[in-house]
């Protein structure tokens, strides 16, 4: 009878061991866009605080990210546009079933250095600028200078958004133009060049930069949450399947207090 009793007593010793290795041991995989990256890492760093989760995020672009829901090495892909339909075809027929969870709102602003005069364009004159039509800031307003235009890498869904919202689908942007990895590397490269152009999300614009009224509408929070500010889309966090436990937790943290704040701390836009 005491050596049965010693025997349930390290069985359930054992159960505590492995029921807590496995709580420390939970962990929640994000990767993609950079445009989303600041709202994920702000969340990661809270969720962790608050629950005790780890929260693993990288920026590799929303093209990236997408694949890495595909394949099953993250659990929840940070988009800054929709996933394609090859991309959705590719996922289902590895058993992924992805599943759009908005967390934003975004402006995709059109920015110059500050020292430039020109203060605003309509999307025709950007999409002519990044067609190769303009080549000169004089022919829009501007200084005498070569117009030095600016796009983000093939992989990137502010690039696809970019297309999508001011070039369409029919025109092409000029192979002029300079490819720069990210957001960051963007408003760099702007801010230090006083003839250049490009787009960044409206949560990345500071005072090293200049953002352009488009049509006669500045990008600020209350002119992308009314729809005034055309040249804007929502963010997306993707997971396989509905959310549940841990994950679900995370993916509504828009909805939560908390979680708009961080979303507006972070220059971004609150849907909810």
């Amino acid at each position: 009878m005491k050596l049965f009793r010693k025997i349930l007593l390290s069985t359930a010793l054992f159960g505590v061991i492995a029921s807590g290795s496995a709580n420390a041991a939970e962990k929640i995989v994000m990767d993609g866009s950079t445009t989303v990256g600041p709202i994920a890492k702000a969340f990661a760093s809270y969720f962790t605080k608050t629950t005790g989760v780890e929260v693993a995020v990288s920026e590799s672009g929303s093209g990236n990210g997408a694949k890495s829901l595909i394949n099953k090495s993250c659990d929840i892909a940070d988009m800054s546009r929709e996933m394609k339909e090859n991309e959705i075809e590719a996922a289902k027929s590895k058993g992924v079933n992805p599943v759009a969870n908005i967390v934003a709102l975004d402006g995709l602003a059109i920015v110059v250095h500050p020292g430039n005069r020109v203060n605003a364009l309509s999307k025709t004159q950007i999409r002519d600028i990044y067609m190769g039509k303009f080549t000169n800031w004089k022919e829009v307003g501007g200084p005498n200078a070569p117009i030095i235009v600016i796009q983000r890498e093939s992989n990137s869904g502010t690039a696809d958004s970019f297309q999508e919202l001011v070039m369409g689908k029919e025109n092409q942007i000029s192979k002029n133009a300079e490819t720069q990895s990210s957001n960051g590397a963007i408003k760099s490269r702007v801010s230090s060049t006083p003839a250049a152009i490009s787009y960044i999300g409206l949560g990345f614009v500071d005072r090293s930069v200049k953002a352009l009224s488009v049509d006669g509408v500045k990008p600020s929070v209350t002119t992308v949450k009314n729809g005034s500010y055309k040249v804007s889309r929502p963010l997306f966090m993707y997971t396989n399947g509905k959310p549940a436990g841990n994950i679900k937790k995370f993916i509504d943290l828009p909805k939560t207090p908390q979680g708009k704040r961080i979303i507006s701390e972070t220059g971004f836009v609150n849907k909810y």
